[in-house]
Formats: C-alpha cells, structure tokens, sequence
C-alpha cells in the first residue's frame, strides 16, 4: 500500500474517496476514528492509501481533478 494523501480535511478526504470510488480504484482510509481519541480537535490527519498497482492512476486522476498539489510524495 502506498500513502496518497493525509489532511485533516474530512472534506477532502470525502472527495478524493468518492473520485477514486469513481475509478473503480481501491483505497483504505486509515485514522478516520481517531477523534474517539483526540476529542475531535482534528489533530490526527486521516490518510488514504491505494495498492501500488493503482498508485499511478490514483496520482494521474487526482492531478486530473486538480488536487496534485494534496498529493504526499511518491516514494
């Protein structure tokens, strides 16, 4: 697995979900209930994560849609 993006913006992590939902590309959102633990203060970025076989279509589709610049760095 490979990290796509971490923000703390739950919109933006709804988008992003919906964009590659939309790709038929698989994704894992990890963190997303950790405000259980932080007391909802958004202090704990929520990170999606796709296979390494769909990392590049994932990072091609979300420069496409103009979120490039959300993008973690591709190691």
């Amino acid at each position: 697995m490979r990290e796509l993006l971490r923000t703390n913006d739950i919109v933006m992590v709804s988008a992003v979900g919906a964009l590659l939902d939309g790709a038929n590309i698989k994704h894992l959102l990890l963190d997303a209930n950790m405000s259980i633990l932080e007391g909802s203060a958004g202090a704990i970025p929520r990170r999606i994560l796709v296979h390494e076989n769909d990392d590049a279509a994932a990072r091609r589709l979300l420069t496409e849609a103009g979120l490039g610049h959300e993008l973690r760095d591709g190691n």
